[in-house]
This record gives structure tokens, sequence and C-alpha cells, in this order.
């Protein structure tokens, strides 16, 4: 009977068993989950916004002011500085082993609420990724599991929170891939389609959620249409890079409002409200809208507005601190650009193009492509969507031409771009480029050995013997940098016999400096464009007053004392160092 039990256990209670049965569980939770909030959103919304006074200027306007004050209020009261988005899920992937703490994804699921219920112009895909996110970090915490099922546990909740959200697993699956992880090892396949699959099993049993139903387009002229889809990919990508640098512009100018954290996203929703008063269309996700352009119901005038008014609602809403997706958003542009465009070229060649519902179909992949950088997710949301392939050719040229216009304009993704000014450069689900986190000022040496400019080299010959350092600044009588001498400069510029001559005879006069506010990685490349050892670290306010210097051996022991210290604090051990 052991015998029995042993090997049942042998072979059953393996990794890959554990895993794919946390998957499973994962997925069904997550999928009940996302009902559960889908449903709750939907009652809020019909009433908020089915009232008897909901015609009135007054309610419309305060109803997204009054989400964002709550939104201000509870997450000042119960998540001080401490916001989860999606941003933060791939950052801990990428540099925690994966640990997210679950109860603030949780939190941030109900703000999300709260923002999309009074109006807030977001989209419901990101509180199932956070929804699906927490709960695996919550069973993997139950469980005290490893890095690497911590890792494989979390992406199995955000592949099965985009496959709720938009009843697309195979979409749910890749996003991951592209965004979550970088990566999918074999170890992590498995896993994350069955909690996609399960997910959806649950959120079609309960619904029977359809896909968006559009009119049957394809390529009317094999021969003239790539050309113009060409076009679009380009005018997508711009459009994409707008969407991220107003995102974090309006951030920017939010953090620099002299008012209390809790009232900015007040003041946020109020703005949103303004706009609604006379566009009511950008109010919430905007789903309704999205089917409109697909089935060529909008005027060119109103998708140009609703185009530049949706994208400037999502900024005010997240920049001010409010809660919601991108994902969304970014459809809903999209299809506005392109709506436009395929009335336009409807105008001109009117035999030879498709309808303009067909261009606001691929506008809306292309758009989302170049916002999330995930152009393989966007053709595979939009396919599971709308079950429409006819258009799969045009989709997929416009999503990666789209993806390359938007990096070139802006190198970071909606999702990066908040990693990056934290100092993280993420790609691939690894942080490339460790040093950019670390500032000269943190790892200069400031007692830094000199030689006055009337000093001689048989004065730099006897600091060297003295100190075994390679090189000094040289400086004025009062303490200005005026050139650097080096050991190079001794052997190549000093005959025997010469030791009397002067130090300012010998220095490299132009000097290459670093200043205290950059990162190593700038100062790295600098040394290597000049071919070089140390630099003079000066003030920025003159650019002579020498405060430090720092050489190529203080750049690697701070590289390297850096990842001891990520890794004693139980970060991924998977770091890269960037150009080293």
């Amino acid at each position: 009977m052991n015998n029995f039990k042993n090997e049942l256990q042998d072979r059953y209670y393996t990794e890959g068993f554990i895993s794919n049965f946390l998957a499973i569980i994962i997925g069904i939770i997550t999928g009940l989950a996302f009902v559960a909030y889908d449903q709750v959103t939907y009652y809020f919304t019909t009433l908020f916004f089915n009232t008897p006074d909901n015609n009135l200027p007054i309610y419309i306007i305060l109803l997204p002011a009054a989400g964002g004050l709550c939104v201000g209020l509870l997450s000042h009261q119960f998540m001080k500085k401490t916001r989860c988005g999606v941003p933060e899920v791939v950052e801990a992937t990428a540099l925690q082993g994966g640990k997210i703490k679950s109860k603030f994804a949780f939190y941030e699921v109900f703000l999300s609420m709260i923002s999309i219920c009074t109006g807030g112009s977001v989209g419901k895909e990101a509180p199932g990724i956070l929804a699906g996110t927490g709960v695996g970090a919550t069973v993997a915490n139950r469980l005290k599991s490893p890095d690497h099922r911590f890792r494989t546990l979390i992406a199995c909740g955000a592949s099965g929170g985009i496959a709720a959200a938009f009843h697309a697993p195979l979409a749910g699956v890749v996003f991951v891939v592209e965004v979550i992880l970088g990566e999918l090892q074999a170890r992590t396949l498995i896993p994350v389609v069955l909690s996609s699959v399960f997910s959806s099993l649950v959120t079609d049993i309960i619904f029977g959620i359809q896909p968006i139903q559009v009119s049957y387009y394809g390529m009317e002229s094999p021969f003239h249409e790539p050309t113009l889809y060409i076009i679009m990919g380009v005018l997508a990508g711009i459009v994409a890079a707008i969407f991220i640098k107003c995102t974090y512009l309006t951030q920017d100018s939010f953090e620099k409002l002299p008012i209390k954290p809790y009232l900015k996203p007040a003041l946020g929703g109020l703005v949103v409200g303004c706009i609604g008063y006379f566009y009511p269309q950008i109010f919430g996700i905007g789903y309704d809208v999205i089917k409109q352009s697909l089935n060529n119901e909008l005027a060119i005038q109103m998708l140009l507005i609703l185009l530049v008014l949706k994208i400037v609602a999502f900024a005010f809403t997240v920049g001010s601190g409010g809660s919601g997706g991108a994902i969304v958003p970014s459809l809903f542009a999209g299809s506005m650009l392109g709506g436009i465009f395929g009335n336009l070229v409807n105008y001109i060649l009117p035999l030879s193009t498709a309808p303009a519902g067909a261009y606001a179909l691929v506008g809306m992949g292309a758009v989302f492509a170049g916002v999330v950088r995930a152009p393989l997710t966007a053709m595979l949301i939009l396919f599971e969507l709308t079950r429409d392939y006819t258009l799969i050719l045009p989709l997929m040229l416009a999503c990666v031409i789209s993806n390359v216009i938007s990096t070139h304009l802006h190198e970071e993704s909606i999702y990066t771009e908040s990693l990056r000014r934290r100092g993280h450069v993420i790609r691939a689900g690894t942080e490339i480029n460790v040093m950019e986190s670390l500032t000269v000022r943190d790892n200069m040496v400031r007692d830094v050995l000199f030689l006055n400019v009337k000093e001689t080299t048989a004065n730099l010959l006897n600091l060297m013997q003295k100190s075994k350092h390679a090189g000094f600044p040289v400086l004025d009588n009062k303490g200005k940098l005026k050139g650097i001498v080096t050991l190079h400069d001794m052997r190549d510029k000093v005959k025997q016999g010469e030791l009397e001559k002067p130090v300012t005879q010998i220095m490299t006069k132009d000097v290459a400096t670093a200043y205290p506010d950059e990162s190593l990685d700038i100062v790295l490349k600098r040394l290597a464009a000049h071919d070089v050892g140390r630099l003079p670290v000066v003030s920025r306010n003159d650019g002579t007053t020498l405060i430090g210097i720092i050489t190529r051996s203080d750049i690697v022991k701070s590289y390297d004392r850096e990842i001891v210290n990520r890794i004693q604090k139980g970060e991924d051990d998977n770091l890269k160092p960037g150009d080293l």
C-alpha cells in the first residue's frame, strides 16, 4: 500500500502537476471575480447614469468629480503611495520574483470600479489583470510557493484577467508573453494556457459573451489598399505616441499642483465631467461608441472630436490619480482614427476601398499595438472579439508599422514609461540596465587627490607612487578644473630628465566631465566614447567646480553591489548588465 502511495506521489506530485492544478483554480476564481466585478460595475453605472437627475448639467459635471474624490480619499487612506497597476505587475515579475501584495491589487480593482461607474474614461481590462494577479498572489502566498512558481501563478492570473475581460483566451496568453513576462518558457506555457481557458469558460458560461457584432469587411483592392493600410499604420503609431505622451504630461502637471494629493483625482474628474457634458460618449468604457464607428454610424466630424477628447479624458482620469485600464481607451481612439481615415479614402477612392468600418477595425488594433507595444496581442484580441479573419493581413501590417513608429517617437510603452521614471528599463521581462537606476552622486569618490596648475611632473610622479592612482584633475588657485593628467600623458609627453616640466604642458585641457545627477549608464557610455578610465564630477552651475571623480572600476563595483543587494532582497536574479 505504501509503495502504491509513494508511486502515486512520484508520478503526480510534481512541479508541473501542482502548477497546472493551481492554474485551473486561479483561472476559475479569476473568471468568477471578473463576473462579479462586471455585474457590479454595470449595475452602478446604470444606476448613476439613468437617474431622473442625469440630465442636469451640475449632476453630469460633478459625478466624475465625486468619483475622483472617492478614489483619492480611499487611496490616501488605505494605499498611501502604494498604488498597484499593470506597471507594478510588470515590475514585480521582472524584479521581485512575482511577489506583489494582493490586497493592493484588490484595492485597485475597487478604485477602478468607482472610476468607471462615475464616468471615468478608462477601460475594464486592467482591473481584470489585477484581479487575476491578486488571486494568483493570494494562492501563492497561502501555499508559500517558491519564486519560480510565484511568478508563474502571477502570470496565470494576468492571462485569466485578459481572457475574462475580452473573452479572448489566446490573447490572454500572448499578452503575458509580450507584456508581463517578456517570454514564455515550457514550464509556464501550460499553466498560463489553462488559466486563460478556464477563466474564459467561466465568463462564457455565466455571461454568454458574444464578440463585437460588425459587418463583413474585406479588402476591395489587393493592389491599392495595402498602401492605404501602411499609411493607416503610420498614423496609428503617431496617435499612440501622442496617447502616451499626453497621459504622462498630464500626470506630471498634476504632480506639480500645490494641492492635497487626494483632491487631484476630483479635479481630473471635474475636467472629464465638463467634457462629458457636451460629449457624453467619452464617459466610461465606450463599447457602444466603438460599435457605432465599426458600423459606419458616426460622421467624420464627430469621429475627429471623439478621438481628441477621448485621449484628453483618459489622460485626465489616469493622470490625476484615477484608476482603470488603457487598452479599451486605446481601442476607442483607434476606432475613431480608423473611421476618419476610412471616410477620407472612401471619399477620394470610392470604388477601390473597403467601407470606413474596415479601417476603424484595423485602427483599433494598430493604436492598441502602439500604446501597449504588443502587436501580436492586438491582432488576436481583434480577431477573437470579432471572429472576422478577412482583415487579418491589413491588421497585421498596420499593427507592426504602428509599433515601429510609436517606438521611434516614444521608446517606452504606456506601462514601461512608468517604470523608466523609477529607474527601471525593462525589456523581455528583465531589467536590461540596472545602472540607469544608479546615479553618479551616490557612487563617486568625493575626497579627490588633485594637482595645482603650478606643479610639475615630479609632483605628478610622487602622487602616483603614493596613491597608486593613474590620473588626477588639475585645478587652478580658485579650485576650478583646468584639465586632467594621467599616466598615459606622462609616458607619451615626458622624456627622461624632464621632471620639472609643468603639468599644464602635458595635461588634457578639453576634459570630458560628469554631473552628479547623471546615471552610471550615461557615464559608462561617455567613458567608452572618450576612451578614458575616469571622469571628474563637476557642478552643473558652472561646469568647473570639482566635487568628485568617478572611474570605470567604481561603476563596476557599484553595479556588482547593486546586484547583490537586489538578490538579497529577494528580487529576480536574472538581471543583465547594460553595456558592460
